[in-house]
């Protein structure tokens, strides 16, 4: 059996741009899809904090070290600029290794830069 886990959270991420006119996806800076082990074309879920959206796309890699977090197409209409969204990718792990799986979990500040990588969440932790 194969259970669905987290395998990589960008936390608090500040939508830096939001372009209605394009195909569709969300931008990411590359420095930060590394430190989280997501790639180009990845499938990832984003939650919006300000309004509660919850919404799948995928992914195209920005450009390192902009700190852009820039959804496109449709899912431009559930943010504005400065909103903070979460973005996770999943993985699917076999049942006698999700005890040993950890993601890889960025916290990032106002300006999208990692502040602290961590692999759990600390329960009724605020981060």
């Amino acid at each position: 059996m194969f259970r669905t886990m987290m395998n990589g959270k960008i936390h608090r991420a500040t939508v830096t741009e939001a372009n209605l006119n394009y195909v569709g996806s969300i931008t990411i800076d590359e420095d930060i899809l590394d430190a989280v082990g997501m790639v180009a074309n990845e499938k990832v879920q984003i939650v919006n904090n300000n309004n509660g959206a919850r919404f799948e796309t995928y992914i195209i890699p920005g450009m390192r070290g902009s700190g852009v977090i820039c959804l496109n197409g449709a899912a431009a209409r559930l943010v504005h600029v400065g909103d903070i969204v979460i973005i996770i990718s999943y993985a699917f792990v076999q049942e006698e290794n999700v005890n040993k799986h950890q993601p890889k979990i960025a916290l990032l500040d106002e300006s999208n830069r990692i502040t602290q990588m961590i692999s759990y969440e600390p329960e009724a932790t605020i981060l």
